[in-house]
């Protein structure tokens, strides 16, 4: 009994491993094999990814924040099943803080994915980002998105309507910003926003 039990954990590996793999195969496309160069957006351990995830450090950060929306096809009628979208941003001080997995793959540590339903829904629980103070960054989100059989894309990052940068931007750069701009709202303890998402046929992104 005792000899089955190291074969049985062994089991349970490969079992969890080969539903990952397939899990990438399905949703991923031509994947690269080298994986500390391959897309974080792939690195994933969940089993099975669902249309809402919550960043690390969300419980701890007194300023919280929810975002959600609905991911559309080209039509903007249509909702887009099984949509990667993965965030990652800065903490509240404007520092990405970065760690290593088992596998010495450096990473943003406040992250996290979601795969969208039939619905097209999804929802981040995260907390307010800050910024480099000695810099003119706008406080940000970063995205990367992956549609079912196409290659991953970044779109611009999530910006926010609050940020007293803004008035300082040029027109253009204004123009760039607004169609990914969060619009905040305080609902209780928490900060909300709402952003739904055009897929284009070009793998483009109406932000």
């Amino acid at each position: 009994m005792k000899n089955l039990q190291p074969l049985l954990y062994l089991l349970c590996f490969l079992t969890f491993f080969s539903a990952i793999s397939q899990e990438l195969l399905n949703t991923s496309g031509n994947v690269t094999l080298n994986y500390k160069k391959r897309s974080p957006i792939y690195d994933y351990s969940e089993l099975q990814l669902n249309p809402t995830d919550t960043i690390p450090d969300f419980e701890t950060k007194p300023n919280k924040l929810k975002i959600s929306g609905t991911i559309f096809l080209s039509d903007k009628i249509t909702p887009a099943k099984d949509v990667l979208l993965y965030v990652y941003q800065p903490d509240e001080d404007g520092n990405y803080v970065m760690k290593k997995d088992d596998r010495q793959k450096r990473y943003v540590y406040h992250r996290g994915w979601i795969k969208t339903d039939a619905d097209g829904r999804y929802t981040f629980y995260t907390f307010m980002p800050g910024k480099f103070q000695r810099t003119k960054e706008l406080k940000q989100i970063h995205r990367i998105i992956k549609e079912p059989g196409k290659p991953e894309y970044e779109l611009n990052p999530f910006f926010f309507n609050d940020d007293p940068l803004i008035p300082d931007l040029t027109l253009a750069c204004r123009a760039q910003i607004v169609n990914s701009m969060l619009r905040i709202e305080k609902e209780g303890d928490m900060f909300v926003a709402t952003k739904d998402i055009i897929l284009k046929k070009d793998t483009s992104l109406d932000q």
